[in-house]
């Protein structure tokens, strides 16, 4: 059977650095590069973003992050699982543990992005309370961009 695990992480975590490259490349190959959205891991605001790695068995299959909008809205970012771990209930743990982590920084809300190209991922965000809500900050622009909103 199957472990899982999860692992609050830095930025420079070797894991989530893998996984990140993988998610942009899943991405890289659905969408234009305007319309991919990347984390600058040089930014200063890097550490006040809240990294999780979803470990299986002790291989990091999936990765997630919290980045504050404002004092109330967290955003949900860098939401990924490596392919051949899905269907095996990751996402939710990931989700879960974010979602928790955002009450415990008294966070009242939580947006995100996702692409109208993931049609898994919109199911999944639906299925678990998210809302669909305007664009968004720098997803104003984008067509591809489908946002949610959920109130925790």
């Amino acid at each position: 059977m199957n472990t899982i695990h999860l692992v609050f992480v830095e930025p420079s975590h070797n894991d989530l650095a893998t996984l990140i490259k993988k998610l942009d490349t899943y991405l890289d190959e659905r969408y234009p590069p305007e319309e991919v959205f990347k984390i600058n891991f040089n930014q200063p605001k890097i550490q006040q973003i809240t990294f999780i790695v979803a470990y299986c068995d002790d291989v990091a299959v999936g990765c997630g992050a919290i980045s504050p909008v404002d004092e109330y809205i967290t955003e949900l970012k860098r939401f990924f699982v490596d392919p051949p771990y899905r269907r095996l209930g990751i996402a939710l743990k990931i989700l879960t543990a974010l979602e928790s982590k955002a009450r415990e920084l008294s966070y009242s809300a939580i947006k995100l992005e996702t692409g109208n190209q993931q049609p898994e991922a919109i199911h999944f965000y639906i299925k678990h309370g998210y809302r669909e809500i305007d664009r968004f900050g720098e997803y104003v622009g984008c067509e591809s961009s489908l946002c949610y909103e959920k109130s925790l």
